[in-house]
């Protein structure tokens, strides 16, 4: 991506005037083009953007363009009623779902987007789960209404079943799939009929006769719920029977922001149908930023615990959430102002690192564009470039009173692929160019495995790594071969065993004499190598017995049965002989190195495979096939324990060889539901019954390789 620089931004708004919308849900129901049918409505762009076309404005890397699926979450904004609304389209598949709940964490409502025909789906609980934790209100909208088997009725009741009775119609449509052409304002009891694929704004008339009854039926449920949480407006409805089109209004903003209410409505995001009635259920019914709970923390200085309102007037305070690196411009930072405003090239304190940023290059998103503005306020959403020092999750706060906002956690990479560069150029630039995708992603982990020497990325899943990968050569020019890691064995000894080494070599002129008498054991797990001398006496000078212990080390690097390292054994130098004109260091390092091969098998050499504490979360309804699985990958189930929304937690051991590519075969058993992180524990002896095939295969793939 370049870093594109368009026009001022638009003139100084209040932070009462805002709104922040997280447009969250699964893959594949309309998220992007809900955005797009927003701004295209607006004005905000001139054209309506098409997924399919890459002419979107929040999917513009070409990653996604390429593949049709959001990977980042993407900033757009458009004045509405005289409010400000700024969307965060966020990623719909659970590989990238760190960007939809940092997106959640920021933003000061979400719209949960649930498609007509397929209904509720993995992200959509995803989505659901970090509105729960923080606190965040919002609406749904039953998109793609207009498709073939879509069902409004049938969504709508999976709908209250997977969130609850608080889901509640706010609009029922008009027509059914191809024929759906508008929708029933329930509030105000009009009907507003749309021109398909128009400009997404309605006219309005009266209810069609044959929806009249429905409607009047859909209401009375709407106001009963709106009455439930407020005594005034439940005097109200006893005494009229009813609310007017004002009180019901204000009750469910009210009921809204405090998360009592969940309105539902009806869109063709891509037909431009229900596009007007979205943006004024956002202006009317979402909250402001100053509307929201105070937002937490702690004390930089004593690292107490603290809150904080969102106060325009308030000491300047901003969470950076997303970074993005761009090969050009560098690192950009995307952050939420919670408190005070600040002006461009304002210095402000970075807690982590105690430093001082300047805000230069201050400005607003739009896409791929930014927007230079001389100042933001609280409740905005913004970017910063060319930062020295920050990162995603970093705090920027006055230096009169310093604060670290609480972060967003993020879940652990669950999977590991090697990455080998295709040539040395390549091999050059791949440590900064992974370096600076790290920045951008924080669950992107990469690490040189210190045994196997491979250079692993990993991610959430296989998508996640696979266009990481694609993003090093798109972005930085750097092109790569991606494969499953090599499990990285060790080996160990189980007995005790002596041998003898001896190295004599003469050819003319000052020969080489070595030999020692050593003793291997094997030594308490993870307690490594120990190196005893037992020799009394003179048979090995003393300048000459760390050859010895030298020559076993750099053999126990390579192992006796299949090339991986031996470890946690004991060695005692039990006696030897010397030449007084032949011995040498270089002999003796030899003849250390020929004792242990021989010691070593004869000592029950064994295999040692490395396990991971894995926590698997799953739907209640997936437990069985889980388990099950979990039992052929030789896992060692360790405890189970609720996790909340109808989800178990199970926690196991397992082999790292089992679950290299578990992701997708996780998926499957849970129709993507499940969710997993790992993490090493420890090494284990690998079953007998393994253990020789293993070798057998490894020795074959490296005699393959070396043809």
């Amino acid at each position: 991506m370049v870093l594109k620089i368009s026009g001022e931004a638009m003139a100084k708004v209040t932070t009462v005037d805002l709104r922040n919308v997280a447009v969250v849900g699964h893959g594949d129901t309309g998220k992007t083009t809900l955005v797009s049918a927003c701004l295209y409505t607006t004005g905000a762009v001139n054209r309506m953007g098409l997924v399919d076309q890459g002419t979107t404005t929040t999917d513009y890397d070409p990653e996604e363009v390429e593949r049709q699926i959001s990977i980042q979450a993407a900033l757009a904004h458009c004045n509405f009623e005289g409010k400000h609304v700024t969307f965060i389209d966020t990623p719909g598949y659970s590989v990238f779902r760190p960007d939809t709940k940092a997106s959640v964490r920021v933003a000061d409502s979400f719209a949960l987007l649930i498609d007509a025909v397929s209904g509720p789906q993995v992200m959509s609980d995803k989505s659901w789960q970090y509105s729960r934790e923080y606190k965040t209100p919002g609406f749904i909208a039953i998109n793609r209404l207009d498709r073939e088997n879509s069902s409004y009725q049938r969504t709508l009741e999976a709908i209250q079943a997977r969130f609850g009775r608080e889901a509640v119609a706010l609009q029922i449509p008009i027509g059914k799939e191809h024929d759906f052409s508008g929708v029933v304002d329930l509030v105000e009891m009009k009907a507003f009929s749309y021109k398909r694929d128009g400009d997404g704004r309605a006219s309005a008339r009266d209810i069609p006769e044959e929806l009249q009854a429905t409607a009047e039926s859909q209401r009375e449920a709407l106001v009963e719920m709106v009455a439930e949480g407020d005594e005034t407006l439940m005097e109200v409805f006893f005494e009229e029977g009813d609310l007017t089109p004002e009180q019901l209004a204000k009750g469910i903003r009210t009921a809204v922001r405090d998360r009592l209410l969940f309105p539902v409505l009806c869109t063709s995001a891509l037909h431009g149908i229900g596009t007007d009635r979205v943006l004024a259920t956002i202006v009317n019914y979402l909250p402001s930023p100053d509307e929201r709970a105070d937002f937490t923390g702690a004390n930089a200085k004593d690292k107490e615990e603290a809150s904080w309102p969102i106060d325009p007037e308030g000491p300047f305070a901003a969470l950076v959430f997303k970074t993005v690196a761009d090969p050009y411009a560098g690192r950009i930072s995307l952050m939420k102002v919670f408190s005070g405003s600040a002006s461009i090239d304002a210095p402000m304190l970075n807690p982590r690192s105690n430093t001082t940023e300047k805000l230069a290059n201050l400005s607003l998103v739009q896409g791929k564009q930014y927007e230079p503005t001389q100042g933001v306020v609280a409740g905005q959403l913004c970017a910063v470039a060319k930062l020295r020092d920050i990162h995603t999750s970093d705090t920027l706060c006055d230096k009169s009173q310093p604060i670290i906002i609480d972060p967003v956690e993020f879940p652990k990479a669950a999977i590991s692929f090697a990455v080998e560069p295709q040539t040395q150029a390549d091999e050059e630039k791949i440590s900064e160019a992974l370096a600076r995708l790290c920045e951008e992603d924080a669950t992107i982990a990469v690490n040189r495995d210190p045994q196997t020497h491979e250079l692993l990325v990993s991610g959430l899943g296989q998508l996640h790594v696979e266009v990481t990968v694609a993003k090093l050569e798109k972005r930085f020019g750097v092109k790569t071969r991606l494969k499953p890691p090599t499990v990285p064995y060790r080996e160990t000894i189980r007995g005790t065993a002596r041998a003898e080494g001896r190295h004599k070599k003469q050819s003319g002129g000052r020969g080489q004499f070595g030999v020692c008498v050593i003793e291997l054991s094997p030594n308490d797990a993870g307690e490594g190598f120990e190196f005893e001398d037992k020799i009394f006496g003179g048979s090995i000078p003393q300048q000459f017995r760390p050859a010895v212990q030298k020559g076993v080390q750099e053999s126990a690097a390579r192992g006796v049965l299949c090339g991986f390292p031996l470890e946690d054994f004991r060695c005692a130098l039990l006696d030897g002989k010397f030449h007084a004109v032949d011995s040498s260091e270089i002999a003796f390092k030899i003849a250390g190195s020929m004792a242990f091969k021989e010691a070593a098998l004869l000592a029950q050499p064994t295999l040692m495979e490395p396990l991971m504490d894995i926590e698997i979360s799953i739907p209640d309804d997936a437990m069985g096939d889980v388990m099950g699985d979990l039992n052929s990958r030789r896992g060692r189930v360790q405890g189970m324990e609720p996790a909340g929304g109808h989800q178990q937690m199970i926690k196991a051991q397992i082999p790292l060889a089992e679950v290299l590519t578990y992701a997708p075969d996780l998926n499957s058993l849970t129709g993507g539901r499940g969710t997993y992180t790992m993490e090493f524990s420890h090494y284990d002896e690998v079953p007998a019954h393994l253990s020789q095939k293993i070798i057998d295969d490894i020795k074959a793939k490296r005699e393959a390789e070396a043809r």
